[in-house]
């Protein structure tokens, strides 16, 4: 596939601020409840009932003027899917009308829950992001509009994948939304359309940082469980590239994305370091995992300007989870606090200080939370039938994370061309697992797997 077909210019970026900036004008205004169905209930569906899942439900039951009902539930896991359906029952009570025969446990499960759903219903895809494009695929066929956990992808055949499914989705005008809130957050919103304006100038450089203590699952020891090889990948997927994308793609994805939105386009190429440091539990016994523990990855964009994304999993050092954008005329604080934290500042001067303060993200009562945001700008477009596919620009925010991954786990620069045609996939039969399957990557004979060796390993990423 040619790099063109790929590729989004600035001007498409400055359409989609446009098109976000409409949507926040609506926000606030009640959306009538108006379904096909003759009840004027919107069905839905969780696909992977984790805490990612279970609070998306809870944020399209924030969305006011819609009648949304949770009718079907999927999980290879039934501890997930039993502690998922108790507490949104808690919470909710007669919007989860889940009885037993609708809460489903397997590999296949996805397709069972979508098979109660009526065209035009919603699901909620939440598995682990290796699943997205088998469940994404199904959902195009059953004609029901989605809500897609990010990262859509972990690695450059999958994210291809999606793209594809992005124009079948447009084909048959489905509305979908990618959890990458950030694109939602009301004062990001408004502190793109300065920088696209020129407030701050010619950008110079942008800076991301994630820096914290061991979080999610990310650092596992060895299976002590009952469970499989392959489900022990799948139960701590942040561990395994080819369930998540490691953790740094499934952390670092938000503010590598709207930082590529504040510059109005994606990088062509990235520069990545990082090791393992720390890598034994409390009692000596080796991590099993396939991470970094720290990595850096400058991100070079068409014009030459840099973008530097530091990520760190380690206790004890100095925590930093913000994001900057610094330009000719001054600098913005985008993320004040975590991957979309409020509020976003403007500067006259390159370094945070009153004196130097122009600007102050100023956020409408209500719209606060980007969970909430991108829920009601999603139904917004599904009752109004306007058109909402973030799909394709997921894609290129996981290809482009996926990108900084793989320069700093092989030690090699990598340019975003060579990213749109690589052909290496982690799982290219993650449609056809079965409870029996072993898992996609294999245990070495000292009970770890492979983890990646920079400078060695240098066309892989293990």
């Amino acid at each position: 596939m040619r790099k063109r077909a790929f590729l989004q210019t600035r001007r498409e970026f400055l359409k989609t601020t446009s098109r976000v900036a409409a949507a926040s004008a609506l926000a606030s205004m009640a959306i009538p409840p108006v379904h096909p169905g003759e009840d004027n209930t919107f069905r839905l569906a969780l696909v992977g009932c984790g805490g990612r899942g279970t609070g998306a439900v809870g944020d399209a039951f924030s969305v006011p003027g819609v009648s949304i009902k949770l009718v079907a539930m999927a999980d290879i896991f039934q501890d997930r899917l039993n502690g998922s359906y108790a507490g949104l029952r808690r919470r909710f009570r007669d919007r989860v009308d889940v009885p037993p025969e609708r809460r489903f446990i397997g590999f296949d499960a996805y397709r069972k829950a979508m098979d109660c759903l009526r065209p035009g219903d919603i699901v909620i895809l939440t598995t682990p992001p290796a699943f997205r494009w088998v469940h994404l695929t199904y959902a195009i066929e059953k004609g029901l509009n989605v809500f897609l956990e990010k990262p859509v992808a972990v690695d450059a055949p999958s994210a291809r994948r999606m793209i594809e499914l992005a124009k079948k989705a447009d084909e048959k005008n489905l509305k979908i939304g990618v959890g990458l809130m950030s694109r939602h957050s009301r004062a990001l919103q408004e502190l793109a359309k300065r920088i696209h304006d020129g407030e701050l100038g010619q950008i110079i450089l942008m800076r991301g940082y994630r820096v914290h203590g061991p979080a999610g699952s990310a650092f596992s020891g060895p299976n002590k469980t009952s469970w499989s090889d392959l489900l022990y990948q799948i139960r701590r997927f942040h561990s395994f590239l080819w369930a998540s994308g490691g953790l740094y793609s499934d952390f670092y994805i938000h503010i590598i994305d709207h930082l590529c939105w504040m510059k109005g386009e994606w990088p062509v190429e990235a520069f990545g370091l990082g090791g393992r440091h720390y890598k034994t539990m409390s009692d000596g016994t080796p991590y099993i995992d396939q991470n970094f523990d720290v990595y850096s990855v400058e991100y070079t964009f068409a014009d030459g300007t840099k973008m530097v994304m530091d990520g760190r999993c380690m206790s004890g050092c100095t925590d930093i989870y913000k994001s900057f954008v610094h330009g000719a005329k001054g600098m913005a604080i985008a993320s004040n606090n975590g991957d979309c934290g409020l509020p976003s500042r403007i500067y006259r001067t390159q370094t945070p200080s009153r004196e130097g303060l122009v600007w102050t993200s100023k956020v409408p009562p209500g719209e606060s939370n980007p969970y909430h945001n991108e829920w009601v700008d999603l139904m917004d477009a599904i009752v109004h039938d306007k058109p909402y596919n973030e799909v394709k620009r997921g894609a290129m925010a996981s290809l482009v994370t996926a990108m900084g991954r793989f320069s700093a786990h092989t030690g090699q620069r990598v340019t975003l061309e060579y990213m749109l045609n690589y052909k290496h996939e982690f799982a290219p039969n993650v449609d056809k697992l079965t409870m029996d399957s072993p898992p996609p990557v294999q245990k070495k004979p000292d009970g770890t797997y492979p983890k990646p060796m920079p400078g060695i390993t240098r066309d892989r990423e293990y």
